[in-house]
């Protein structure tokens, strides 16, 4: 029969009871209260085996409470909810050390779960806070998929296991990568980021493990790969399910030996970098096809972590949006605000371009419409299906001079003897190349030598246009 006295302090009446209630079955002795400063008496008086407590308190901030607990007792756990589910409540429960952070509404068995677990297993030892990072939130959602994820990464800050993150484009992998090196142990080392469809496949092993001078055609001079600049941080290896066999096969040395040589090299360079790798493919069925090292993949996905797609999380998409039109309006464009029935107008869309195809979106609403506040019919209007083009002319072009005339002098008559927000060019081109490059894949089912071909640029040129406009690549299937 589980003992202990558990301290509960929140202020709402109805949380204590339903925690008293849970709480006193399982056999524990139960102490409530609505505040932070009897809380505080209690914990100084050596009361209490564990604390539940609520952030936001009628006195006093949890957060503010914490760093006296953990100084004052170390060995007491503390479990933290919160109703301000965003990942920087999340991180901030962790960095003060919280035992364990749950997003209000919680699920009682768990709660008790976690409560069991904590009285049971060894004290932790208490990590030092990062600075203050400020106002930036790294990820966006309150949906109870996000806070798994928000929960899953705060556990992971403080340790260098490796994690493989898998989810569509667009979800936001390299922004999660990012978030384990920004507020981790390693934050004061590099963040290195190598996307493997981004780079011929004969040229990644001189990417990732640096070369000799003479060690192949044009290499000049020694060259430092990713995991030299890498050092003492963070490398994010991304498309993981592109990267070819040669390769892999290094790959698994270093990680196994935590050494490596460079291409042409002989002495072995010790290496210490925190691996975090993403992929948009089913990595067991490219093990199945023989493409993928089934070895490394057990070496790269320690640690897992789905990140799901926008239509599995719609209740995310107010927040998404306020956020993006905000980072806009930073940007030095219009400030705008958006009707209720238009955010419902973007829930009932599927979304395939998923969080990246919502920032953009935003984006365009911020830069080419004049209206303060946008629509549901505007939105009807953008998520619609695109019109077909204009007729091909007997040479095999397609005169699209016509229509982006008219569509340029109806928008510049909008702003009157204004002129709109500059960086005009860059707007109107980025919003021509991401379907234009999304329509050349689509026709060349996702071979992009022949993608390169039909739009008559470089190889090379494509692939970084697909990187950096994070174009989603449908392969045919083989």
């Amino acid at each position: 029969m589980p003992t202990g006295t558990i301290l509960v302090a929140d202020d709402d009446a109805a949380i204590r009871t339903v925690l008293n209630q849970a709480l006193s079955r399982a056999g524990y002795t139960v102490r409530l209260t609505s505040n932070a400063t009897t809380l505080w008496r209690w914990i100084s008086s050596g009361d209490g085996d564990l604390v539940v407590t609520d952030v936001m308190m009628p006195d006093e901030n949890a957060f503010d409470v914490l760093p006296r607990i953990k100084k004052m007792r170390p060995d007491l756990p503390v479990i933290v909810m919160s109703a301000q589910n965003t990942f920087m409540t999340a991180i901030r429960a962790s960095e003060k050390g919280a035992y364990e952070y749950l997003p209000k509404p919680f699920d009682l068995k768990e709660l008790t779960s976690i409560v069991s677990r904590a009285l049971s297993e060894p004290k932790r030892a208490q990590v030092d806070a990062p600075e203050d990072g400020g106002e930036s939130i790294p990820l966006i959602g309150r949906s109870p998929a996000m806070q798994e994820i928000y929960r899953v990464l705060a556990r992971l800050m403080q340790t260098d296991l490796s994690v493989m993150i898998n989810g569509e484009s667009g979800t936001g992998k390299e922004l999660v990568a990012r978030a384990l090196h920004d507020y981790g142990k390693r934050r004061n080392g590099p963040f290195v980021a190598i996307n493997m469809a981004a780079i011929p496949r004969d040229l990644i092993e001189a990417e990732l493990f640096g070369h000799e001078k003479g060690a192949f055609t044009g290499a000049q001079q020694r060259s430092a790969g990713r995991f030299e600049q890498a050092d003492g941080g963070t490398l994010f290896l991304d498309e993981i399910g592109d990267m070819p066999m040669e390769a892999q096969t290094r790959l698994l040395r270093v990680l196994q030996q935590g050494e490596y040589t460079t291409v042409g090299g002989r002495v072995p360079i010790r290496t210490d970098v925190r691996i975090v790798a993403a992929t948009n493919k089913d990595l067991r069925q490219l093990i199945n096809q023989g493409l993928f090292r089934e070895d490394l993949y057990y070496r790269l996905n320690v640690v897992p972590i789905r990140l799901p797609p926008l239509r599995e999380r719609i209740e995310d998409i107010p927040d998404l949006v306020r956020h993006f039109f905000a980072l806009a309006e930073r940007e030095g464009l219009p400030a705008k605000q958006i009707e209720n029935a238009a955010i419902d107008r973007m829930r009932h869309y599927r979304w395939p371009g998923n969080v990246r195809e919502l920032e953009n979106l935003v984006r365009r609403l911020s830069a080419l419409y004049p209206q303060d506040v946008i629509s549901a019919s505007l939105i009807d209007q953008e998520l619609s299906q695109p019109a077909a083009l204009p007729d091909e002319e007997e040479n095999g072009t397609i005169d699209l001079s016509g229509s982006v005339e008219r569509y340029l002098s109806t928008y510049f008559q909008t702003f009157g003897d204004a002129l709109p927000p500059p960086g005009l060019y860059h707007r109107i081109l980025r919003e021509v190349e991401y379907p234009l490059i999304g329509a050349a894949l689509a026709a060349t089912r996702g071979n992009q030598i022949k993608a390169a071909e039909l739009l008559g640029v470089n190889r090379n040129t494509l692939r970084k246009k697909i990187r950096d406009l994070d174009v989603q690549v449908i392969r045919a299937n083989r």
